[in-house]
């Protein structure tokens, strides 16, 4: 798989192709929110949808709480374990085979648990229901679990870099220990097991549509390329170039910087209301435009809120329509887009009467 299709993949997940998510009509989802509306700039109303929809929206979304949980603790246990696993046996072959590129390597996928536990506990906190403190919800602690991970891996890269750059720097190559076969099975074994990994995790990071866990996975990725260092490095000193080791290492750190980064700044973008991108918004646009009653389009704003989306719309009907008819409209308009785009959070519907001599 090339550089640019992971890419690609990891932006489906952190919201930058959000546009293309969630378009596919859901039709046994049912919606038990309020529509708000306003009349003239001036009356709100607010109706439920029914005792029989309410009680099947509870039953889906309990029974997708329940599988979205089992799937998070089974990806937490695989990462925990394989972690602690692979810590141990590298750091057995790194201190048997004299290879100080495979301890610190021992020691990055011990910093991985600590990766994993974050993710976990960001991901739980970001799926608790609103309560009395946190009315709109938690999904932006996922967003803060992000960008944790994110420093995570910017310390990671920078401290491999910097080791690196100070065995360049320093010259005194032939002072370098020549490792024994063991390291070099143990990096190899990394390299494996961390790639699968990573595949796993961003599997179920995609399943999830949890930015934490996307993060999580490029850390292990990290990990694996973190080995191909050490593997390059212990080859290259029992070849008798030792100074392998630290040039690919600085190689890595570039790369890792450049994951954090990328990682921090998605999920800061979530953090500040970021509209969504065109694509999305001319979806919802369209969408709203092709709704009977509605002349008009007047605004349409909208914001991310973790991994989640809010739309405010203003909808012009017919001045002269009667009020129960203008707030079917509007209750239509709400309805369609969470039923149509299922990573909609919420719609804000404000109804202006239409004159055709504002056109």
């Amino acid at each position: 798989m090339t550089g640019q299709q992971e890419q690609l993949e990891f932006e489906e997940i952190t919201g930058k192709q959000i546009g293309k998510q969630g378009i596919e009509k859901h039709s046994d989802q049912n919606i038990n929110e309020k529509t708000d509306l306003n009349t003239n700039g001036k009356q709100s109303i607010g109706q439920n949808i029914g005792p029989t929809v309410k009680q099947s929206t509870r039953q889906n979304t309990a029974q997708n709480s329940s599988q979205n949980n089992a799937l998070v603790a089974r990806v937490s246990a695989v990462s925990i374990a394989g972690n602690v696993f692979l810590s141990a046996f590298k750091l057995i072959a790194g201190v048997l085979g004299r290879s100080a590129a495979m301890v610190s390597d021992a020691v990055h996928s011990l910093s991985d648990v600590i990766s994993t536990v974050i993710a976990l506990i960001g991901v739980r906190i970001a799926r608790k229901g609103a309560d009395a403190g946190h009315p709109y919800g938690h999904e932006r602690f996922e967003c803060i679990s992000s960008e944790l991970l994110a420093g995570l891996l910017l310390v990671t890269g920078l401290g491999i870099g910097m080791s690196g750059m100070r065995t360049i720097l320093g010259g005194n190559y032939d002072e370098i220990a020549v490792p024994g076969i063991l390291p070099l099975a143990a990096a190899v074994v990394s390299i494996v097991s961390k790639e699968g990994m990573f595949r796993y995790t961003r599997v179920c990071a995609k399943k999830l549509n949890s930015s934490a866990f996307m993060a999580d996975a490029w850390h292990h990725r990290s990990d694996a390329f973190s080995s191909i260092g050490s593997l390059i490095g212990i080859a290259g000193a029992r070849a008798g170039l030792p100074v392998l080791d630290s040039v690919a290492s600085v190689v890595i750190c570039i790369f890792i910087i450049k994951v954090a980064v990328e990682i921090f700044m998605d999920a800061t973008r979530k953090l500040t209301d970021t509209a969504c991108d065109e694509d999305y918004t001319r979806h919802v646009h369209d969408f709203i435009a092709g709704q009977e009653g509605v002349r008009r389009i007047d605004l349409l704003q909208t914001r991310m809120f973790g991994e989640k989306v809010y739309v405010d719309v203003e909808i012009a009907v017919d001045a002269h329509m009667e009020l129960e008819s203008a707030h079917a409209i509007a209750e239509k308009v709400h309805r369609g887009l969470e039923e149509t785009f299922d990573n909609i959070k919420h719609v804000m519907v404000h109804v202006n009467p239409y004159e055709p001599e504002n056109v």
